[in-house]
């Protein structure tokens, strides 16, 4: 039965499913299938579908015609699944060869076919065709300048609607006469931006757009089209190529103040030091053609090329949840990548993964490539396994465009496809927008070293506004003279704002996304030691303690959870308020006072050490309760999310939304303190650097468990010298609490202060419990944040030793003054590292002068911790007496019976200085 045998088995098991399906209930299936298999009668005595170990056969009866049905068929399929690999999509060199081809030899079919009419055409929507009209068709939708990967989703109804998208005019652009002169005029705009500042800046680097100008126009028709569907803010990320030609020709940023970047002028403001011209963020509004008033934004970005995706993500959030929570697709993210750097870095997989996750998802992104076919100087088949640098938008079945970026109308015909995509199914697109890159990896660099043959044929290569313009002259809807003129307009406007720029003295850098920040005041050292207030009435505090102590009475929950809820109350009744209420109550306050607080993290709900349960579940359905929600009618949303086992990808997610909403109390948490070395770029070039750089504050919180318990080297320490060596001026702030009400008013600082910086809290383990980690209500209530807090049961005259710690050590040492009676001791902590409470620290000295011995104490090894930190910012430190581990490789011992003889000994070294200190 071989020779009557239609598909190979996984395709005749397909098939035979949806034949199944067809037969069971017709109405079920794609429309296209149901025509086809309408025009058969395979229920008939002679015509049967057969199974045989797992392959379709048709019965010898079957006309040879019917065999040749199926083989159409199954070309159908080989071009939509297939098709992208033989696409005209590569402007400046062959592709590769892929095997089998679509060679119709391939599929049981011959060149005697060709005129034959097959009914198969129904599953095109075209109706019965010949073989070559169908393969025409099938050429045209897949095979020309768009190349569409599409097959591997597996919702019906999404591949269905591609289908009859791609069927609209063969997939191919249908243009009015004003829009393709629209085109033109951006795509010379994109051209000229380029040639312009290589003839008047020659050398300096620009990352020029050249050979991928076609994005220009695809972004201006996206921002209108998208205008008009209802999108109202758009937030972009791209890294450096083609950035100034979009902050130009897209956001409307203004040529003389990048041609100041160019001339290398100092900055109007002092307070910071700027960055690189192609790093800069923007934000601007604009009014589309049809009259809609849209905001736009770019965020600022470093050199690790995809760290903006995740910022990005975050700040699309923020607004979404802000002010488009009925309809968050008004926001549009936009990430334009590299390929190499799509290909190549992790953090691109970590974004894609958070993409249908409730805490992180922004209802569907467009991502761009500009695809140079090279990173830096690596050729694309050293830079990748996969066959597309794209393929990883197959983690979330997202559909993907190839376009020739030769072929502008192409290029922006595919961007139409994909607003639309992501405007009905509120999902990720990818466009890989395949093009080369002119010069070198910057201007100053020879890139015929490594790619002298590419480069050769890219020497002799036209751009893409004289291609495209040569298409419209023939087409005799330009004439030279129009495209003469359109060049000689934009480089004349150039040459006025180049003229104007060079008057100025100094560069003006405008704040990104302004509107969010009004009201906020930029804050040096002296402003970030001011106090603030942070007072909540206790007849306040008493109701919020009644609302997170009370569980729906009629659910049932686990007797632990009941138990530990209604502790909660007894807390306060009782005076003894533990860090977890320190945290309910500081969000509890704020959520009260209109504010939004947001957390994320791995296993937040509940906390790592299952401390903090803001998320109760009913036992038998896991219905979520969330008490902060309850507080009054009136209250900020509480937010609070489990993260992805991510840190990278969520801290900069967390960033970005921290960014976009300053109202908001935005909190990342690290499971343990040290998780947070996966997110070190974002510590790098984000949380301490950002205002430095862009001028651009952030309030995010980052809460990393902290201390010495013996769980070996990555669960003790959460590399606090790291931070405290990123820490310089006014960039952020530094602090390990002591008491539930530090922390409480801490938290409440955060907020309350008019301006934001960054926050890292070294946060407890053992103590979240510890029988005197207890603050009373009072202290919640009137007190506030104490940088330093002095040891009030020491007796001044009697104090010979006066210790200077931080964080958990202090009870461990505490325990040990109690049991030896030593009232020589004093145990002063300091609870904000930086900036460093330096004038209190003087005023404690002042207070024990008579100690004769003035120590530094930590449970952290000498070369960690924050020793070397107070060597360089507290000139008194030098002559203190240190008492440490000595220093480690890694942060704490393995062995938990080494870990207990080391930190006895430093404890044993605090109280007797006669000691050696070795550890």
């Amino acid at each position: 039965m071989d020779k009557y045998s239609f598909l190979n088995a996984a395709h005749s098991a397909h098939f035979a499913e949806l034949y199944d399906q067809y037969l069971q209930n017709p109405d079920t299936v794609e429309p296209s299938w149901r025509a086809f298999f309408q025009g058969f009668d395979f229920g008939s005595e002679n015509s049967e579908a057969t199974y045989n170990d797992g392959e379709v056969c048709i019965s010898p009866d079957i006309p040879e015609h019917m065999q040749k049905e199926f083989n159409v068929v199954r070309l159908i399929d080989g071009y939509r699944n297939r098709g992208h690999l033989f696409t005209k999509t590569n402007p400046v060199r062959e592709r590769r060869k892929y095997e089998p081809t679509l060679a119709i030899e391939n599929f049981g079919l011959l060149k005697e076919d060709l005129n034959t009419l097959f009914s198969a055409g129904e599953i095109l929507g075209t109706g019965p065709q010949t073989l070559q009209s169908i393969i025409d068709h099938l050429e045209k939708i897949y095979c020309s300048s768009i190349g569409v990967e599409y097959m591997y989703i597996r919702n019906p109804k999404e591949i269905e609607w591609i289908q009859k998208k791609l069927n609209i005019n063969d997939n191919q652009p249908n243009f009015s006469t004003e829009a393709k002169k629209d085109i033109l005029t951006k795509l010379n705009e994109a051209v000229s931006f380029e040639s312009f500042l290589h003839t008047k800046y020659v050398g300096q680097k620009r990352f020029s757009l050249e050979g991928g100008e076609s994005l220009i126009p695809a972004l201006n028709t996206l921002i209108e089209n998208a205008a008009e569907v209802g999108v109202k803010e758009f937030v972009m990320g791209m890294a450096h190529r083609g950035r100034l030609s979009t902050l130009i020709n897209i956001f409307g940023k203004s040529a003389k103040d990048i041609f100041s970047e160019f001339d290398g002028k100092d900055y109007e403001q002092e307070i910071f030091d700027g960055d690189v011209k192609y790093h800069l963020g923007w934000t601007s509004d604009r009014e589309s053609k049809g009259g809609k008033k849209i905001n736009l934004n770019i965020a600022p970005n470093p050199s690790h090329l995809e760290t903006v995706g995740a910022v990005v993500e975050g700040i699309a959030r923020a607004k979404q949840d802000d002010k488009y929570s009925d309809n968050p697709s008004q926001v549009l993210p936009i990430i334009v990548h590299g390929d190499a750097a799509i290909a190549g870095q992790g953090l691109v997989y970590e974004v894609i993964q958070m993409v249908n996750l409730d805490g992180y998802k922004t209802s569907g992104t467009i991502h761009i490539v500009i695809n140079n076919q090279i990173g830096f100087t690596t050729n694309y088949l050293d830079a990748r396994s996969s066959t597309y640098c794209t393929d990883v938008a197959k983690v979330t079945l997202s559909p993907v465009l190839h376009v020739n970026a030769d072929d502008v109308e192409a290029v922006v015909h595919a961007m139409s496809f994909a607003l639309d995509f992501r405007m009905t199914f509120k999902r990720d697109v990818f466009i890989d927008l395949l093009g080369y890159r002119k010069y070198g990896h910057n201007e100053g660099d020879e890139p015929r070293f490594t790619q002298p043959k590419l480069y050769k044929a890219i020497a002799k290569h036209e751009n893409p506004r004289d291609i495209y313009a040569e298409k419209l002259i023939k087409e005799g809807i330009v004439d030279k003279d129009f495209v003469q003129k359109l060049e000689e307009s934009y480089k004349g406007s150039l040459e006025e704002e180049l003229e104007d720029s060079r008057k100025q003295e100094k560069t003006v850098i405008t704040p990104f996304m302004e509107d969010e920040w009004t009201g906020y005041e930029s804050a040096d050292e002296n402003k970030m030691m001011e106090a603030v207030d942070t007072t909540y009435s206790e007849e306040k505090l008493t109701k919020i303690a009644d609302v997170i102590s009370s569980l729906p009475e009629d659910k049932k929950f686990i007797r632990k959870i009941e138990r530990l809820v209604k502790s909660r109350k007894t807390a306060f009744e009782e005076n003894k308020l533990d860090w977890a209420m320190a945290e309910h109550l500081a969000y509890g306050t704020l959520l009260e006072e209109g504010h939004d607080v947001r957390m994320s993290g791995q296993d937040i709900e509940r906390g790592t050490f299952s401390h903090r349960h803001a998320v109760v579940k009913v036992e038998d359905s896991e219905e979520e309760i969330v008490l902060l929600n309850n507080i009054s009618d009136t209250q900020g949303k509480f937010y609070i999310y489990n993260s992805l086992l991510s840190e990278y990808g969520v801290v900069g997610f967390d960033y970005g939304y921290a960014m976009a909403s300053p109202k908001t109390l935005t909190i990342w948490e690290a499971q343990f303190g040290d998780f947070s070395n996966g997110a070190q770029i974002m510590l790098d070039q984000y949380i301490s650097a950002a205002e430095d750089k862009w001028k651009l504050q952030n309030g995010l919180v980052m809460l990393l468990p902290h201390g010495y318990e013996g769980q070996g080297a990555e669960h003790s320490s959460a590399r606090m010298e790291r931070y405290l060596q990123l820490c310089a001026s006014d960039n952020m702030y530094v602090a390990d609490c002591t008491t539930p009400a530090n922390m409480y008013h801490l938290l409440r600082r955060q907020v309350k202060a008019n301006f934001r910086k960054p926050l890292i809290i070294f946060t407890p383990k053992s103590l979240l419990r510890h029988p005197l980690v207890v603050s009373t209500v009072d202290e919640f209530a009137n007190g506030s944040f104490q940088m330093v807090i002095d040891d009030h049961q020491a007796e001044v005259e009697k104090v010979k030793t006066l210790v200077f710690l931080t964080g958990k050590f202090y009870y461990d040492l505490l325990e040990v003054r109690e049991e030896q009676k030593r009232e020589d001791v004093a145990l002063v902590r300091i609870e904000q590292l930086f900036p460093l409470p330096v004038k209190q620290m003087r005023e404690i000295l002042k207070k024990y002068e008579y100690a004769e011995d003035v120590v530094w104490a930590q449970e952290e090894p000498r070369n960690m911790g924050a020793y070397s930190f107070l060597m360089m910012h507290f000139e008194e430190s030098k002559s203190f007496r240190i008492a440490s581990r000595r220093a480690y490789g890694a942060p704490a011992a393995g062995s938990s019976t080494r870990s207990k003889r080391r930190h006895k000994e430093v404890i044993d070294y605090v109280f007797d200085s006669t000691k050696n200190n070795q550890r």
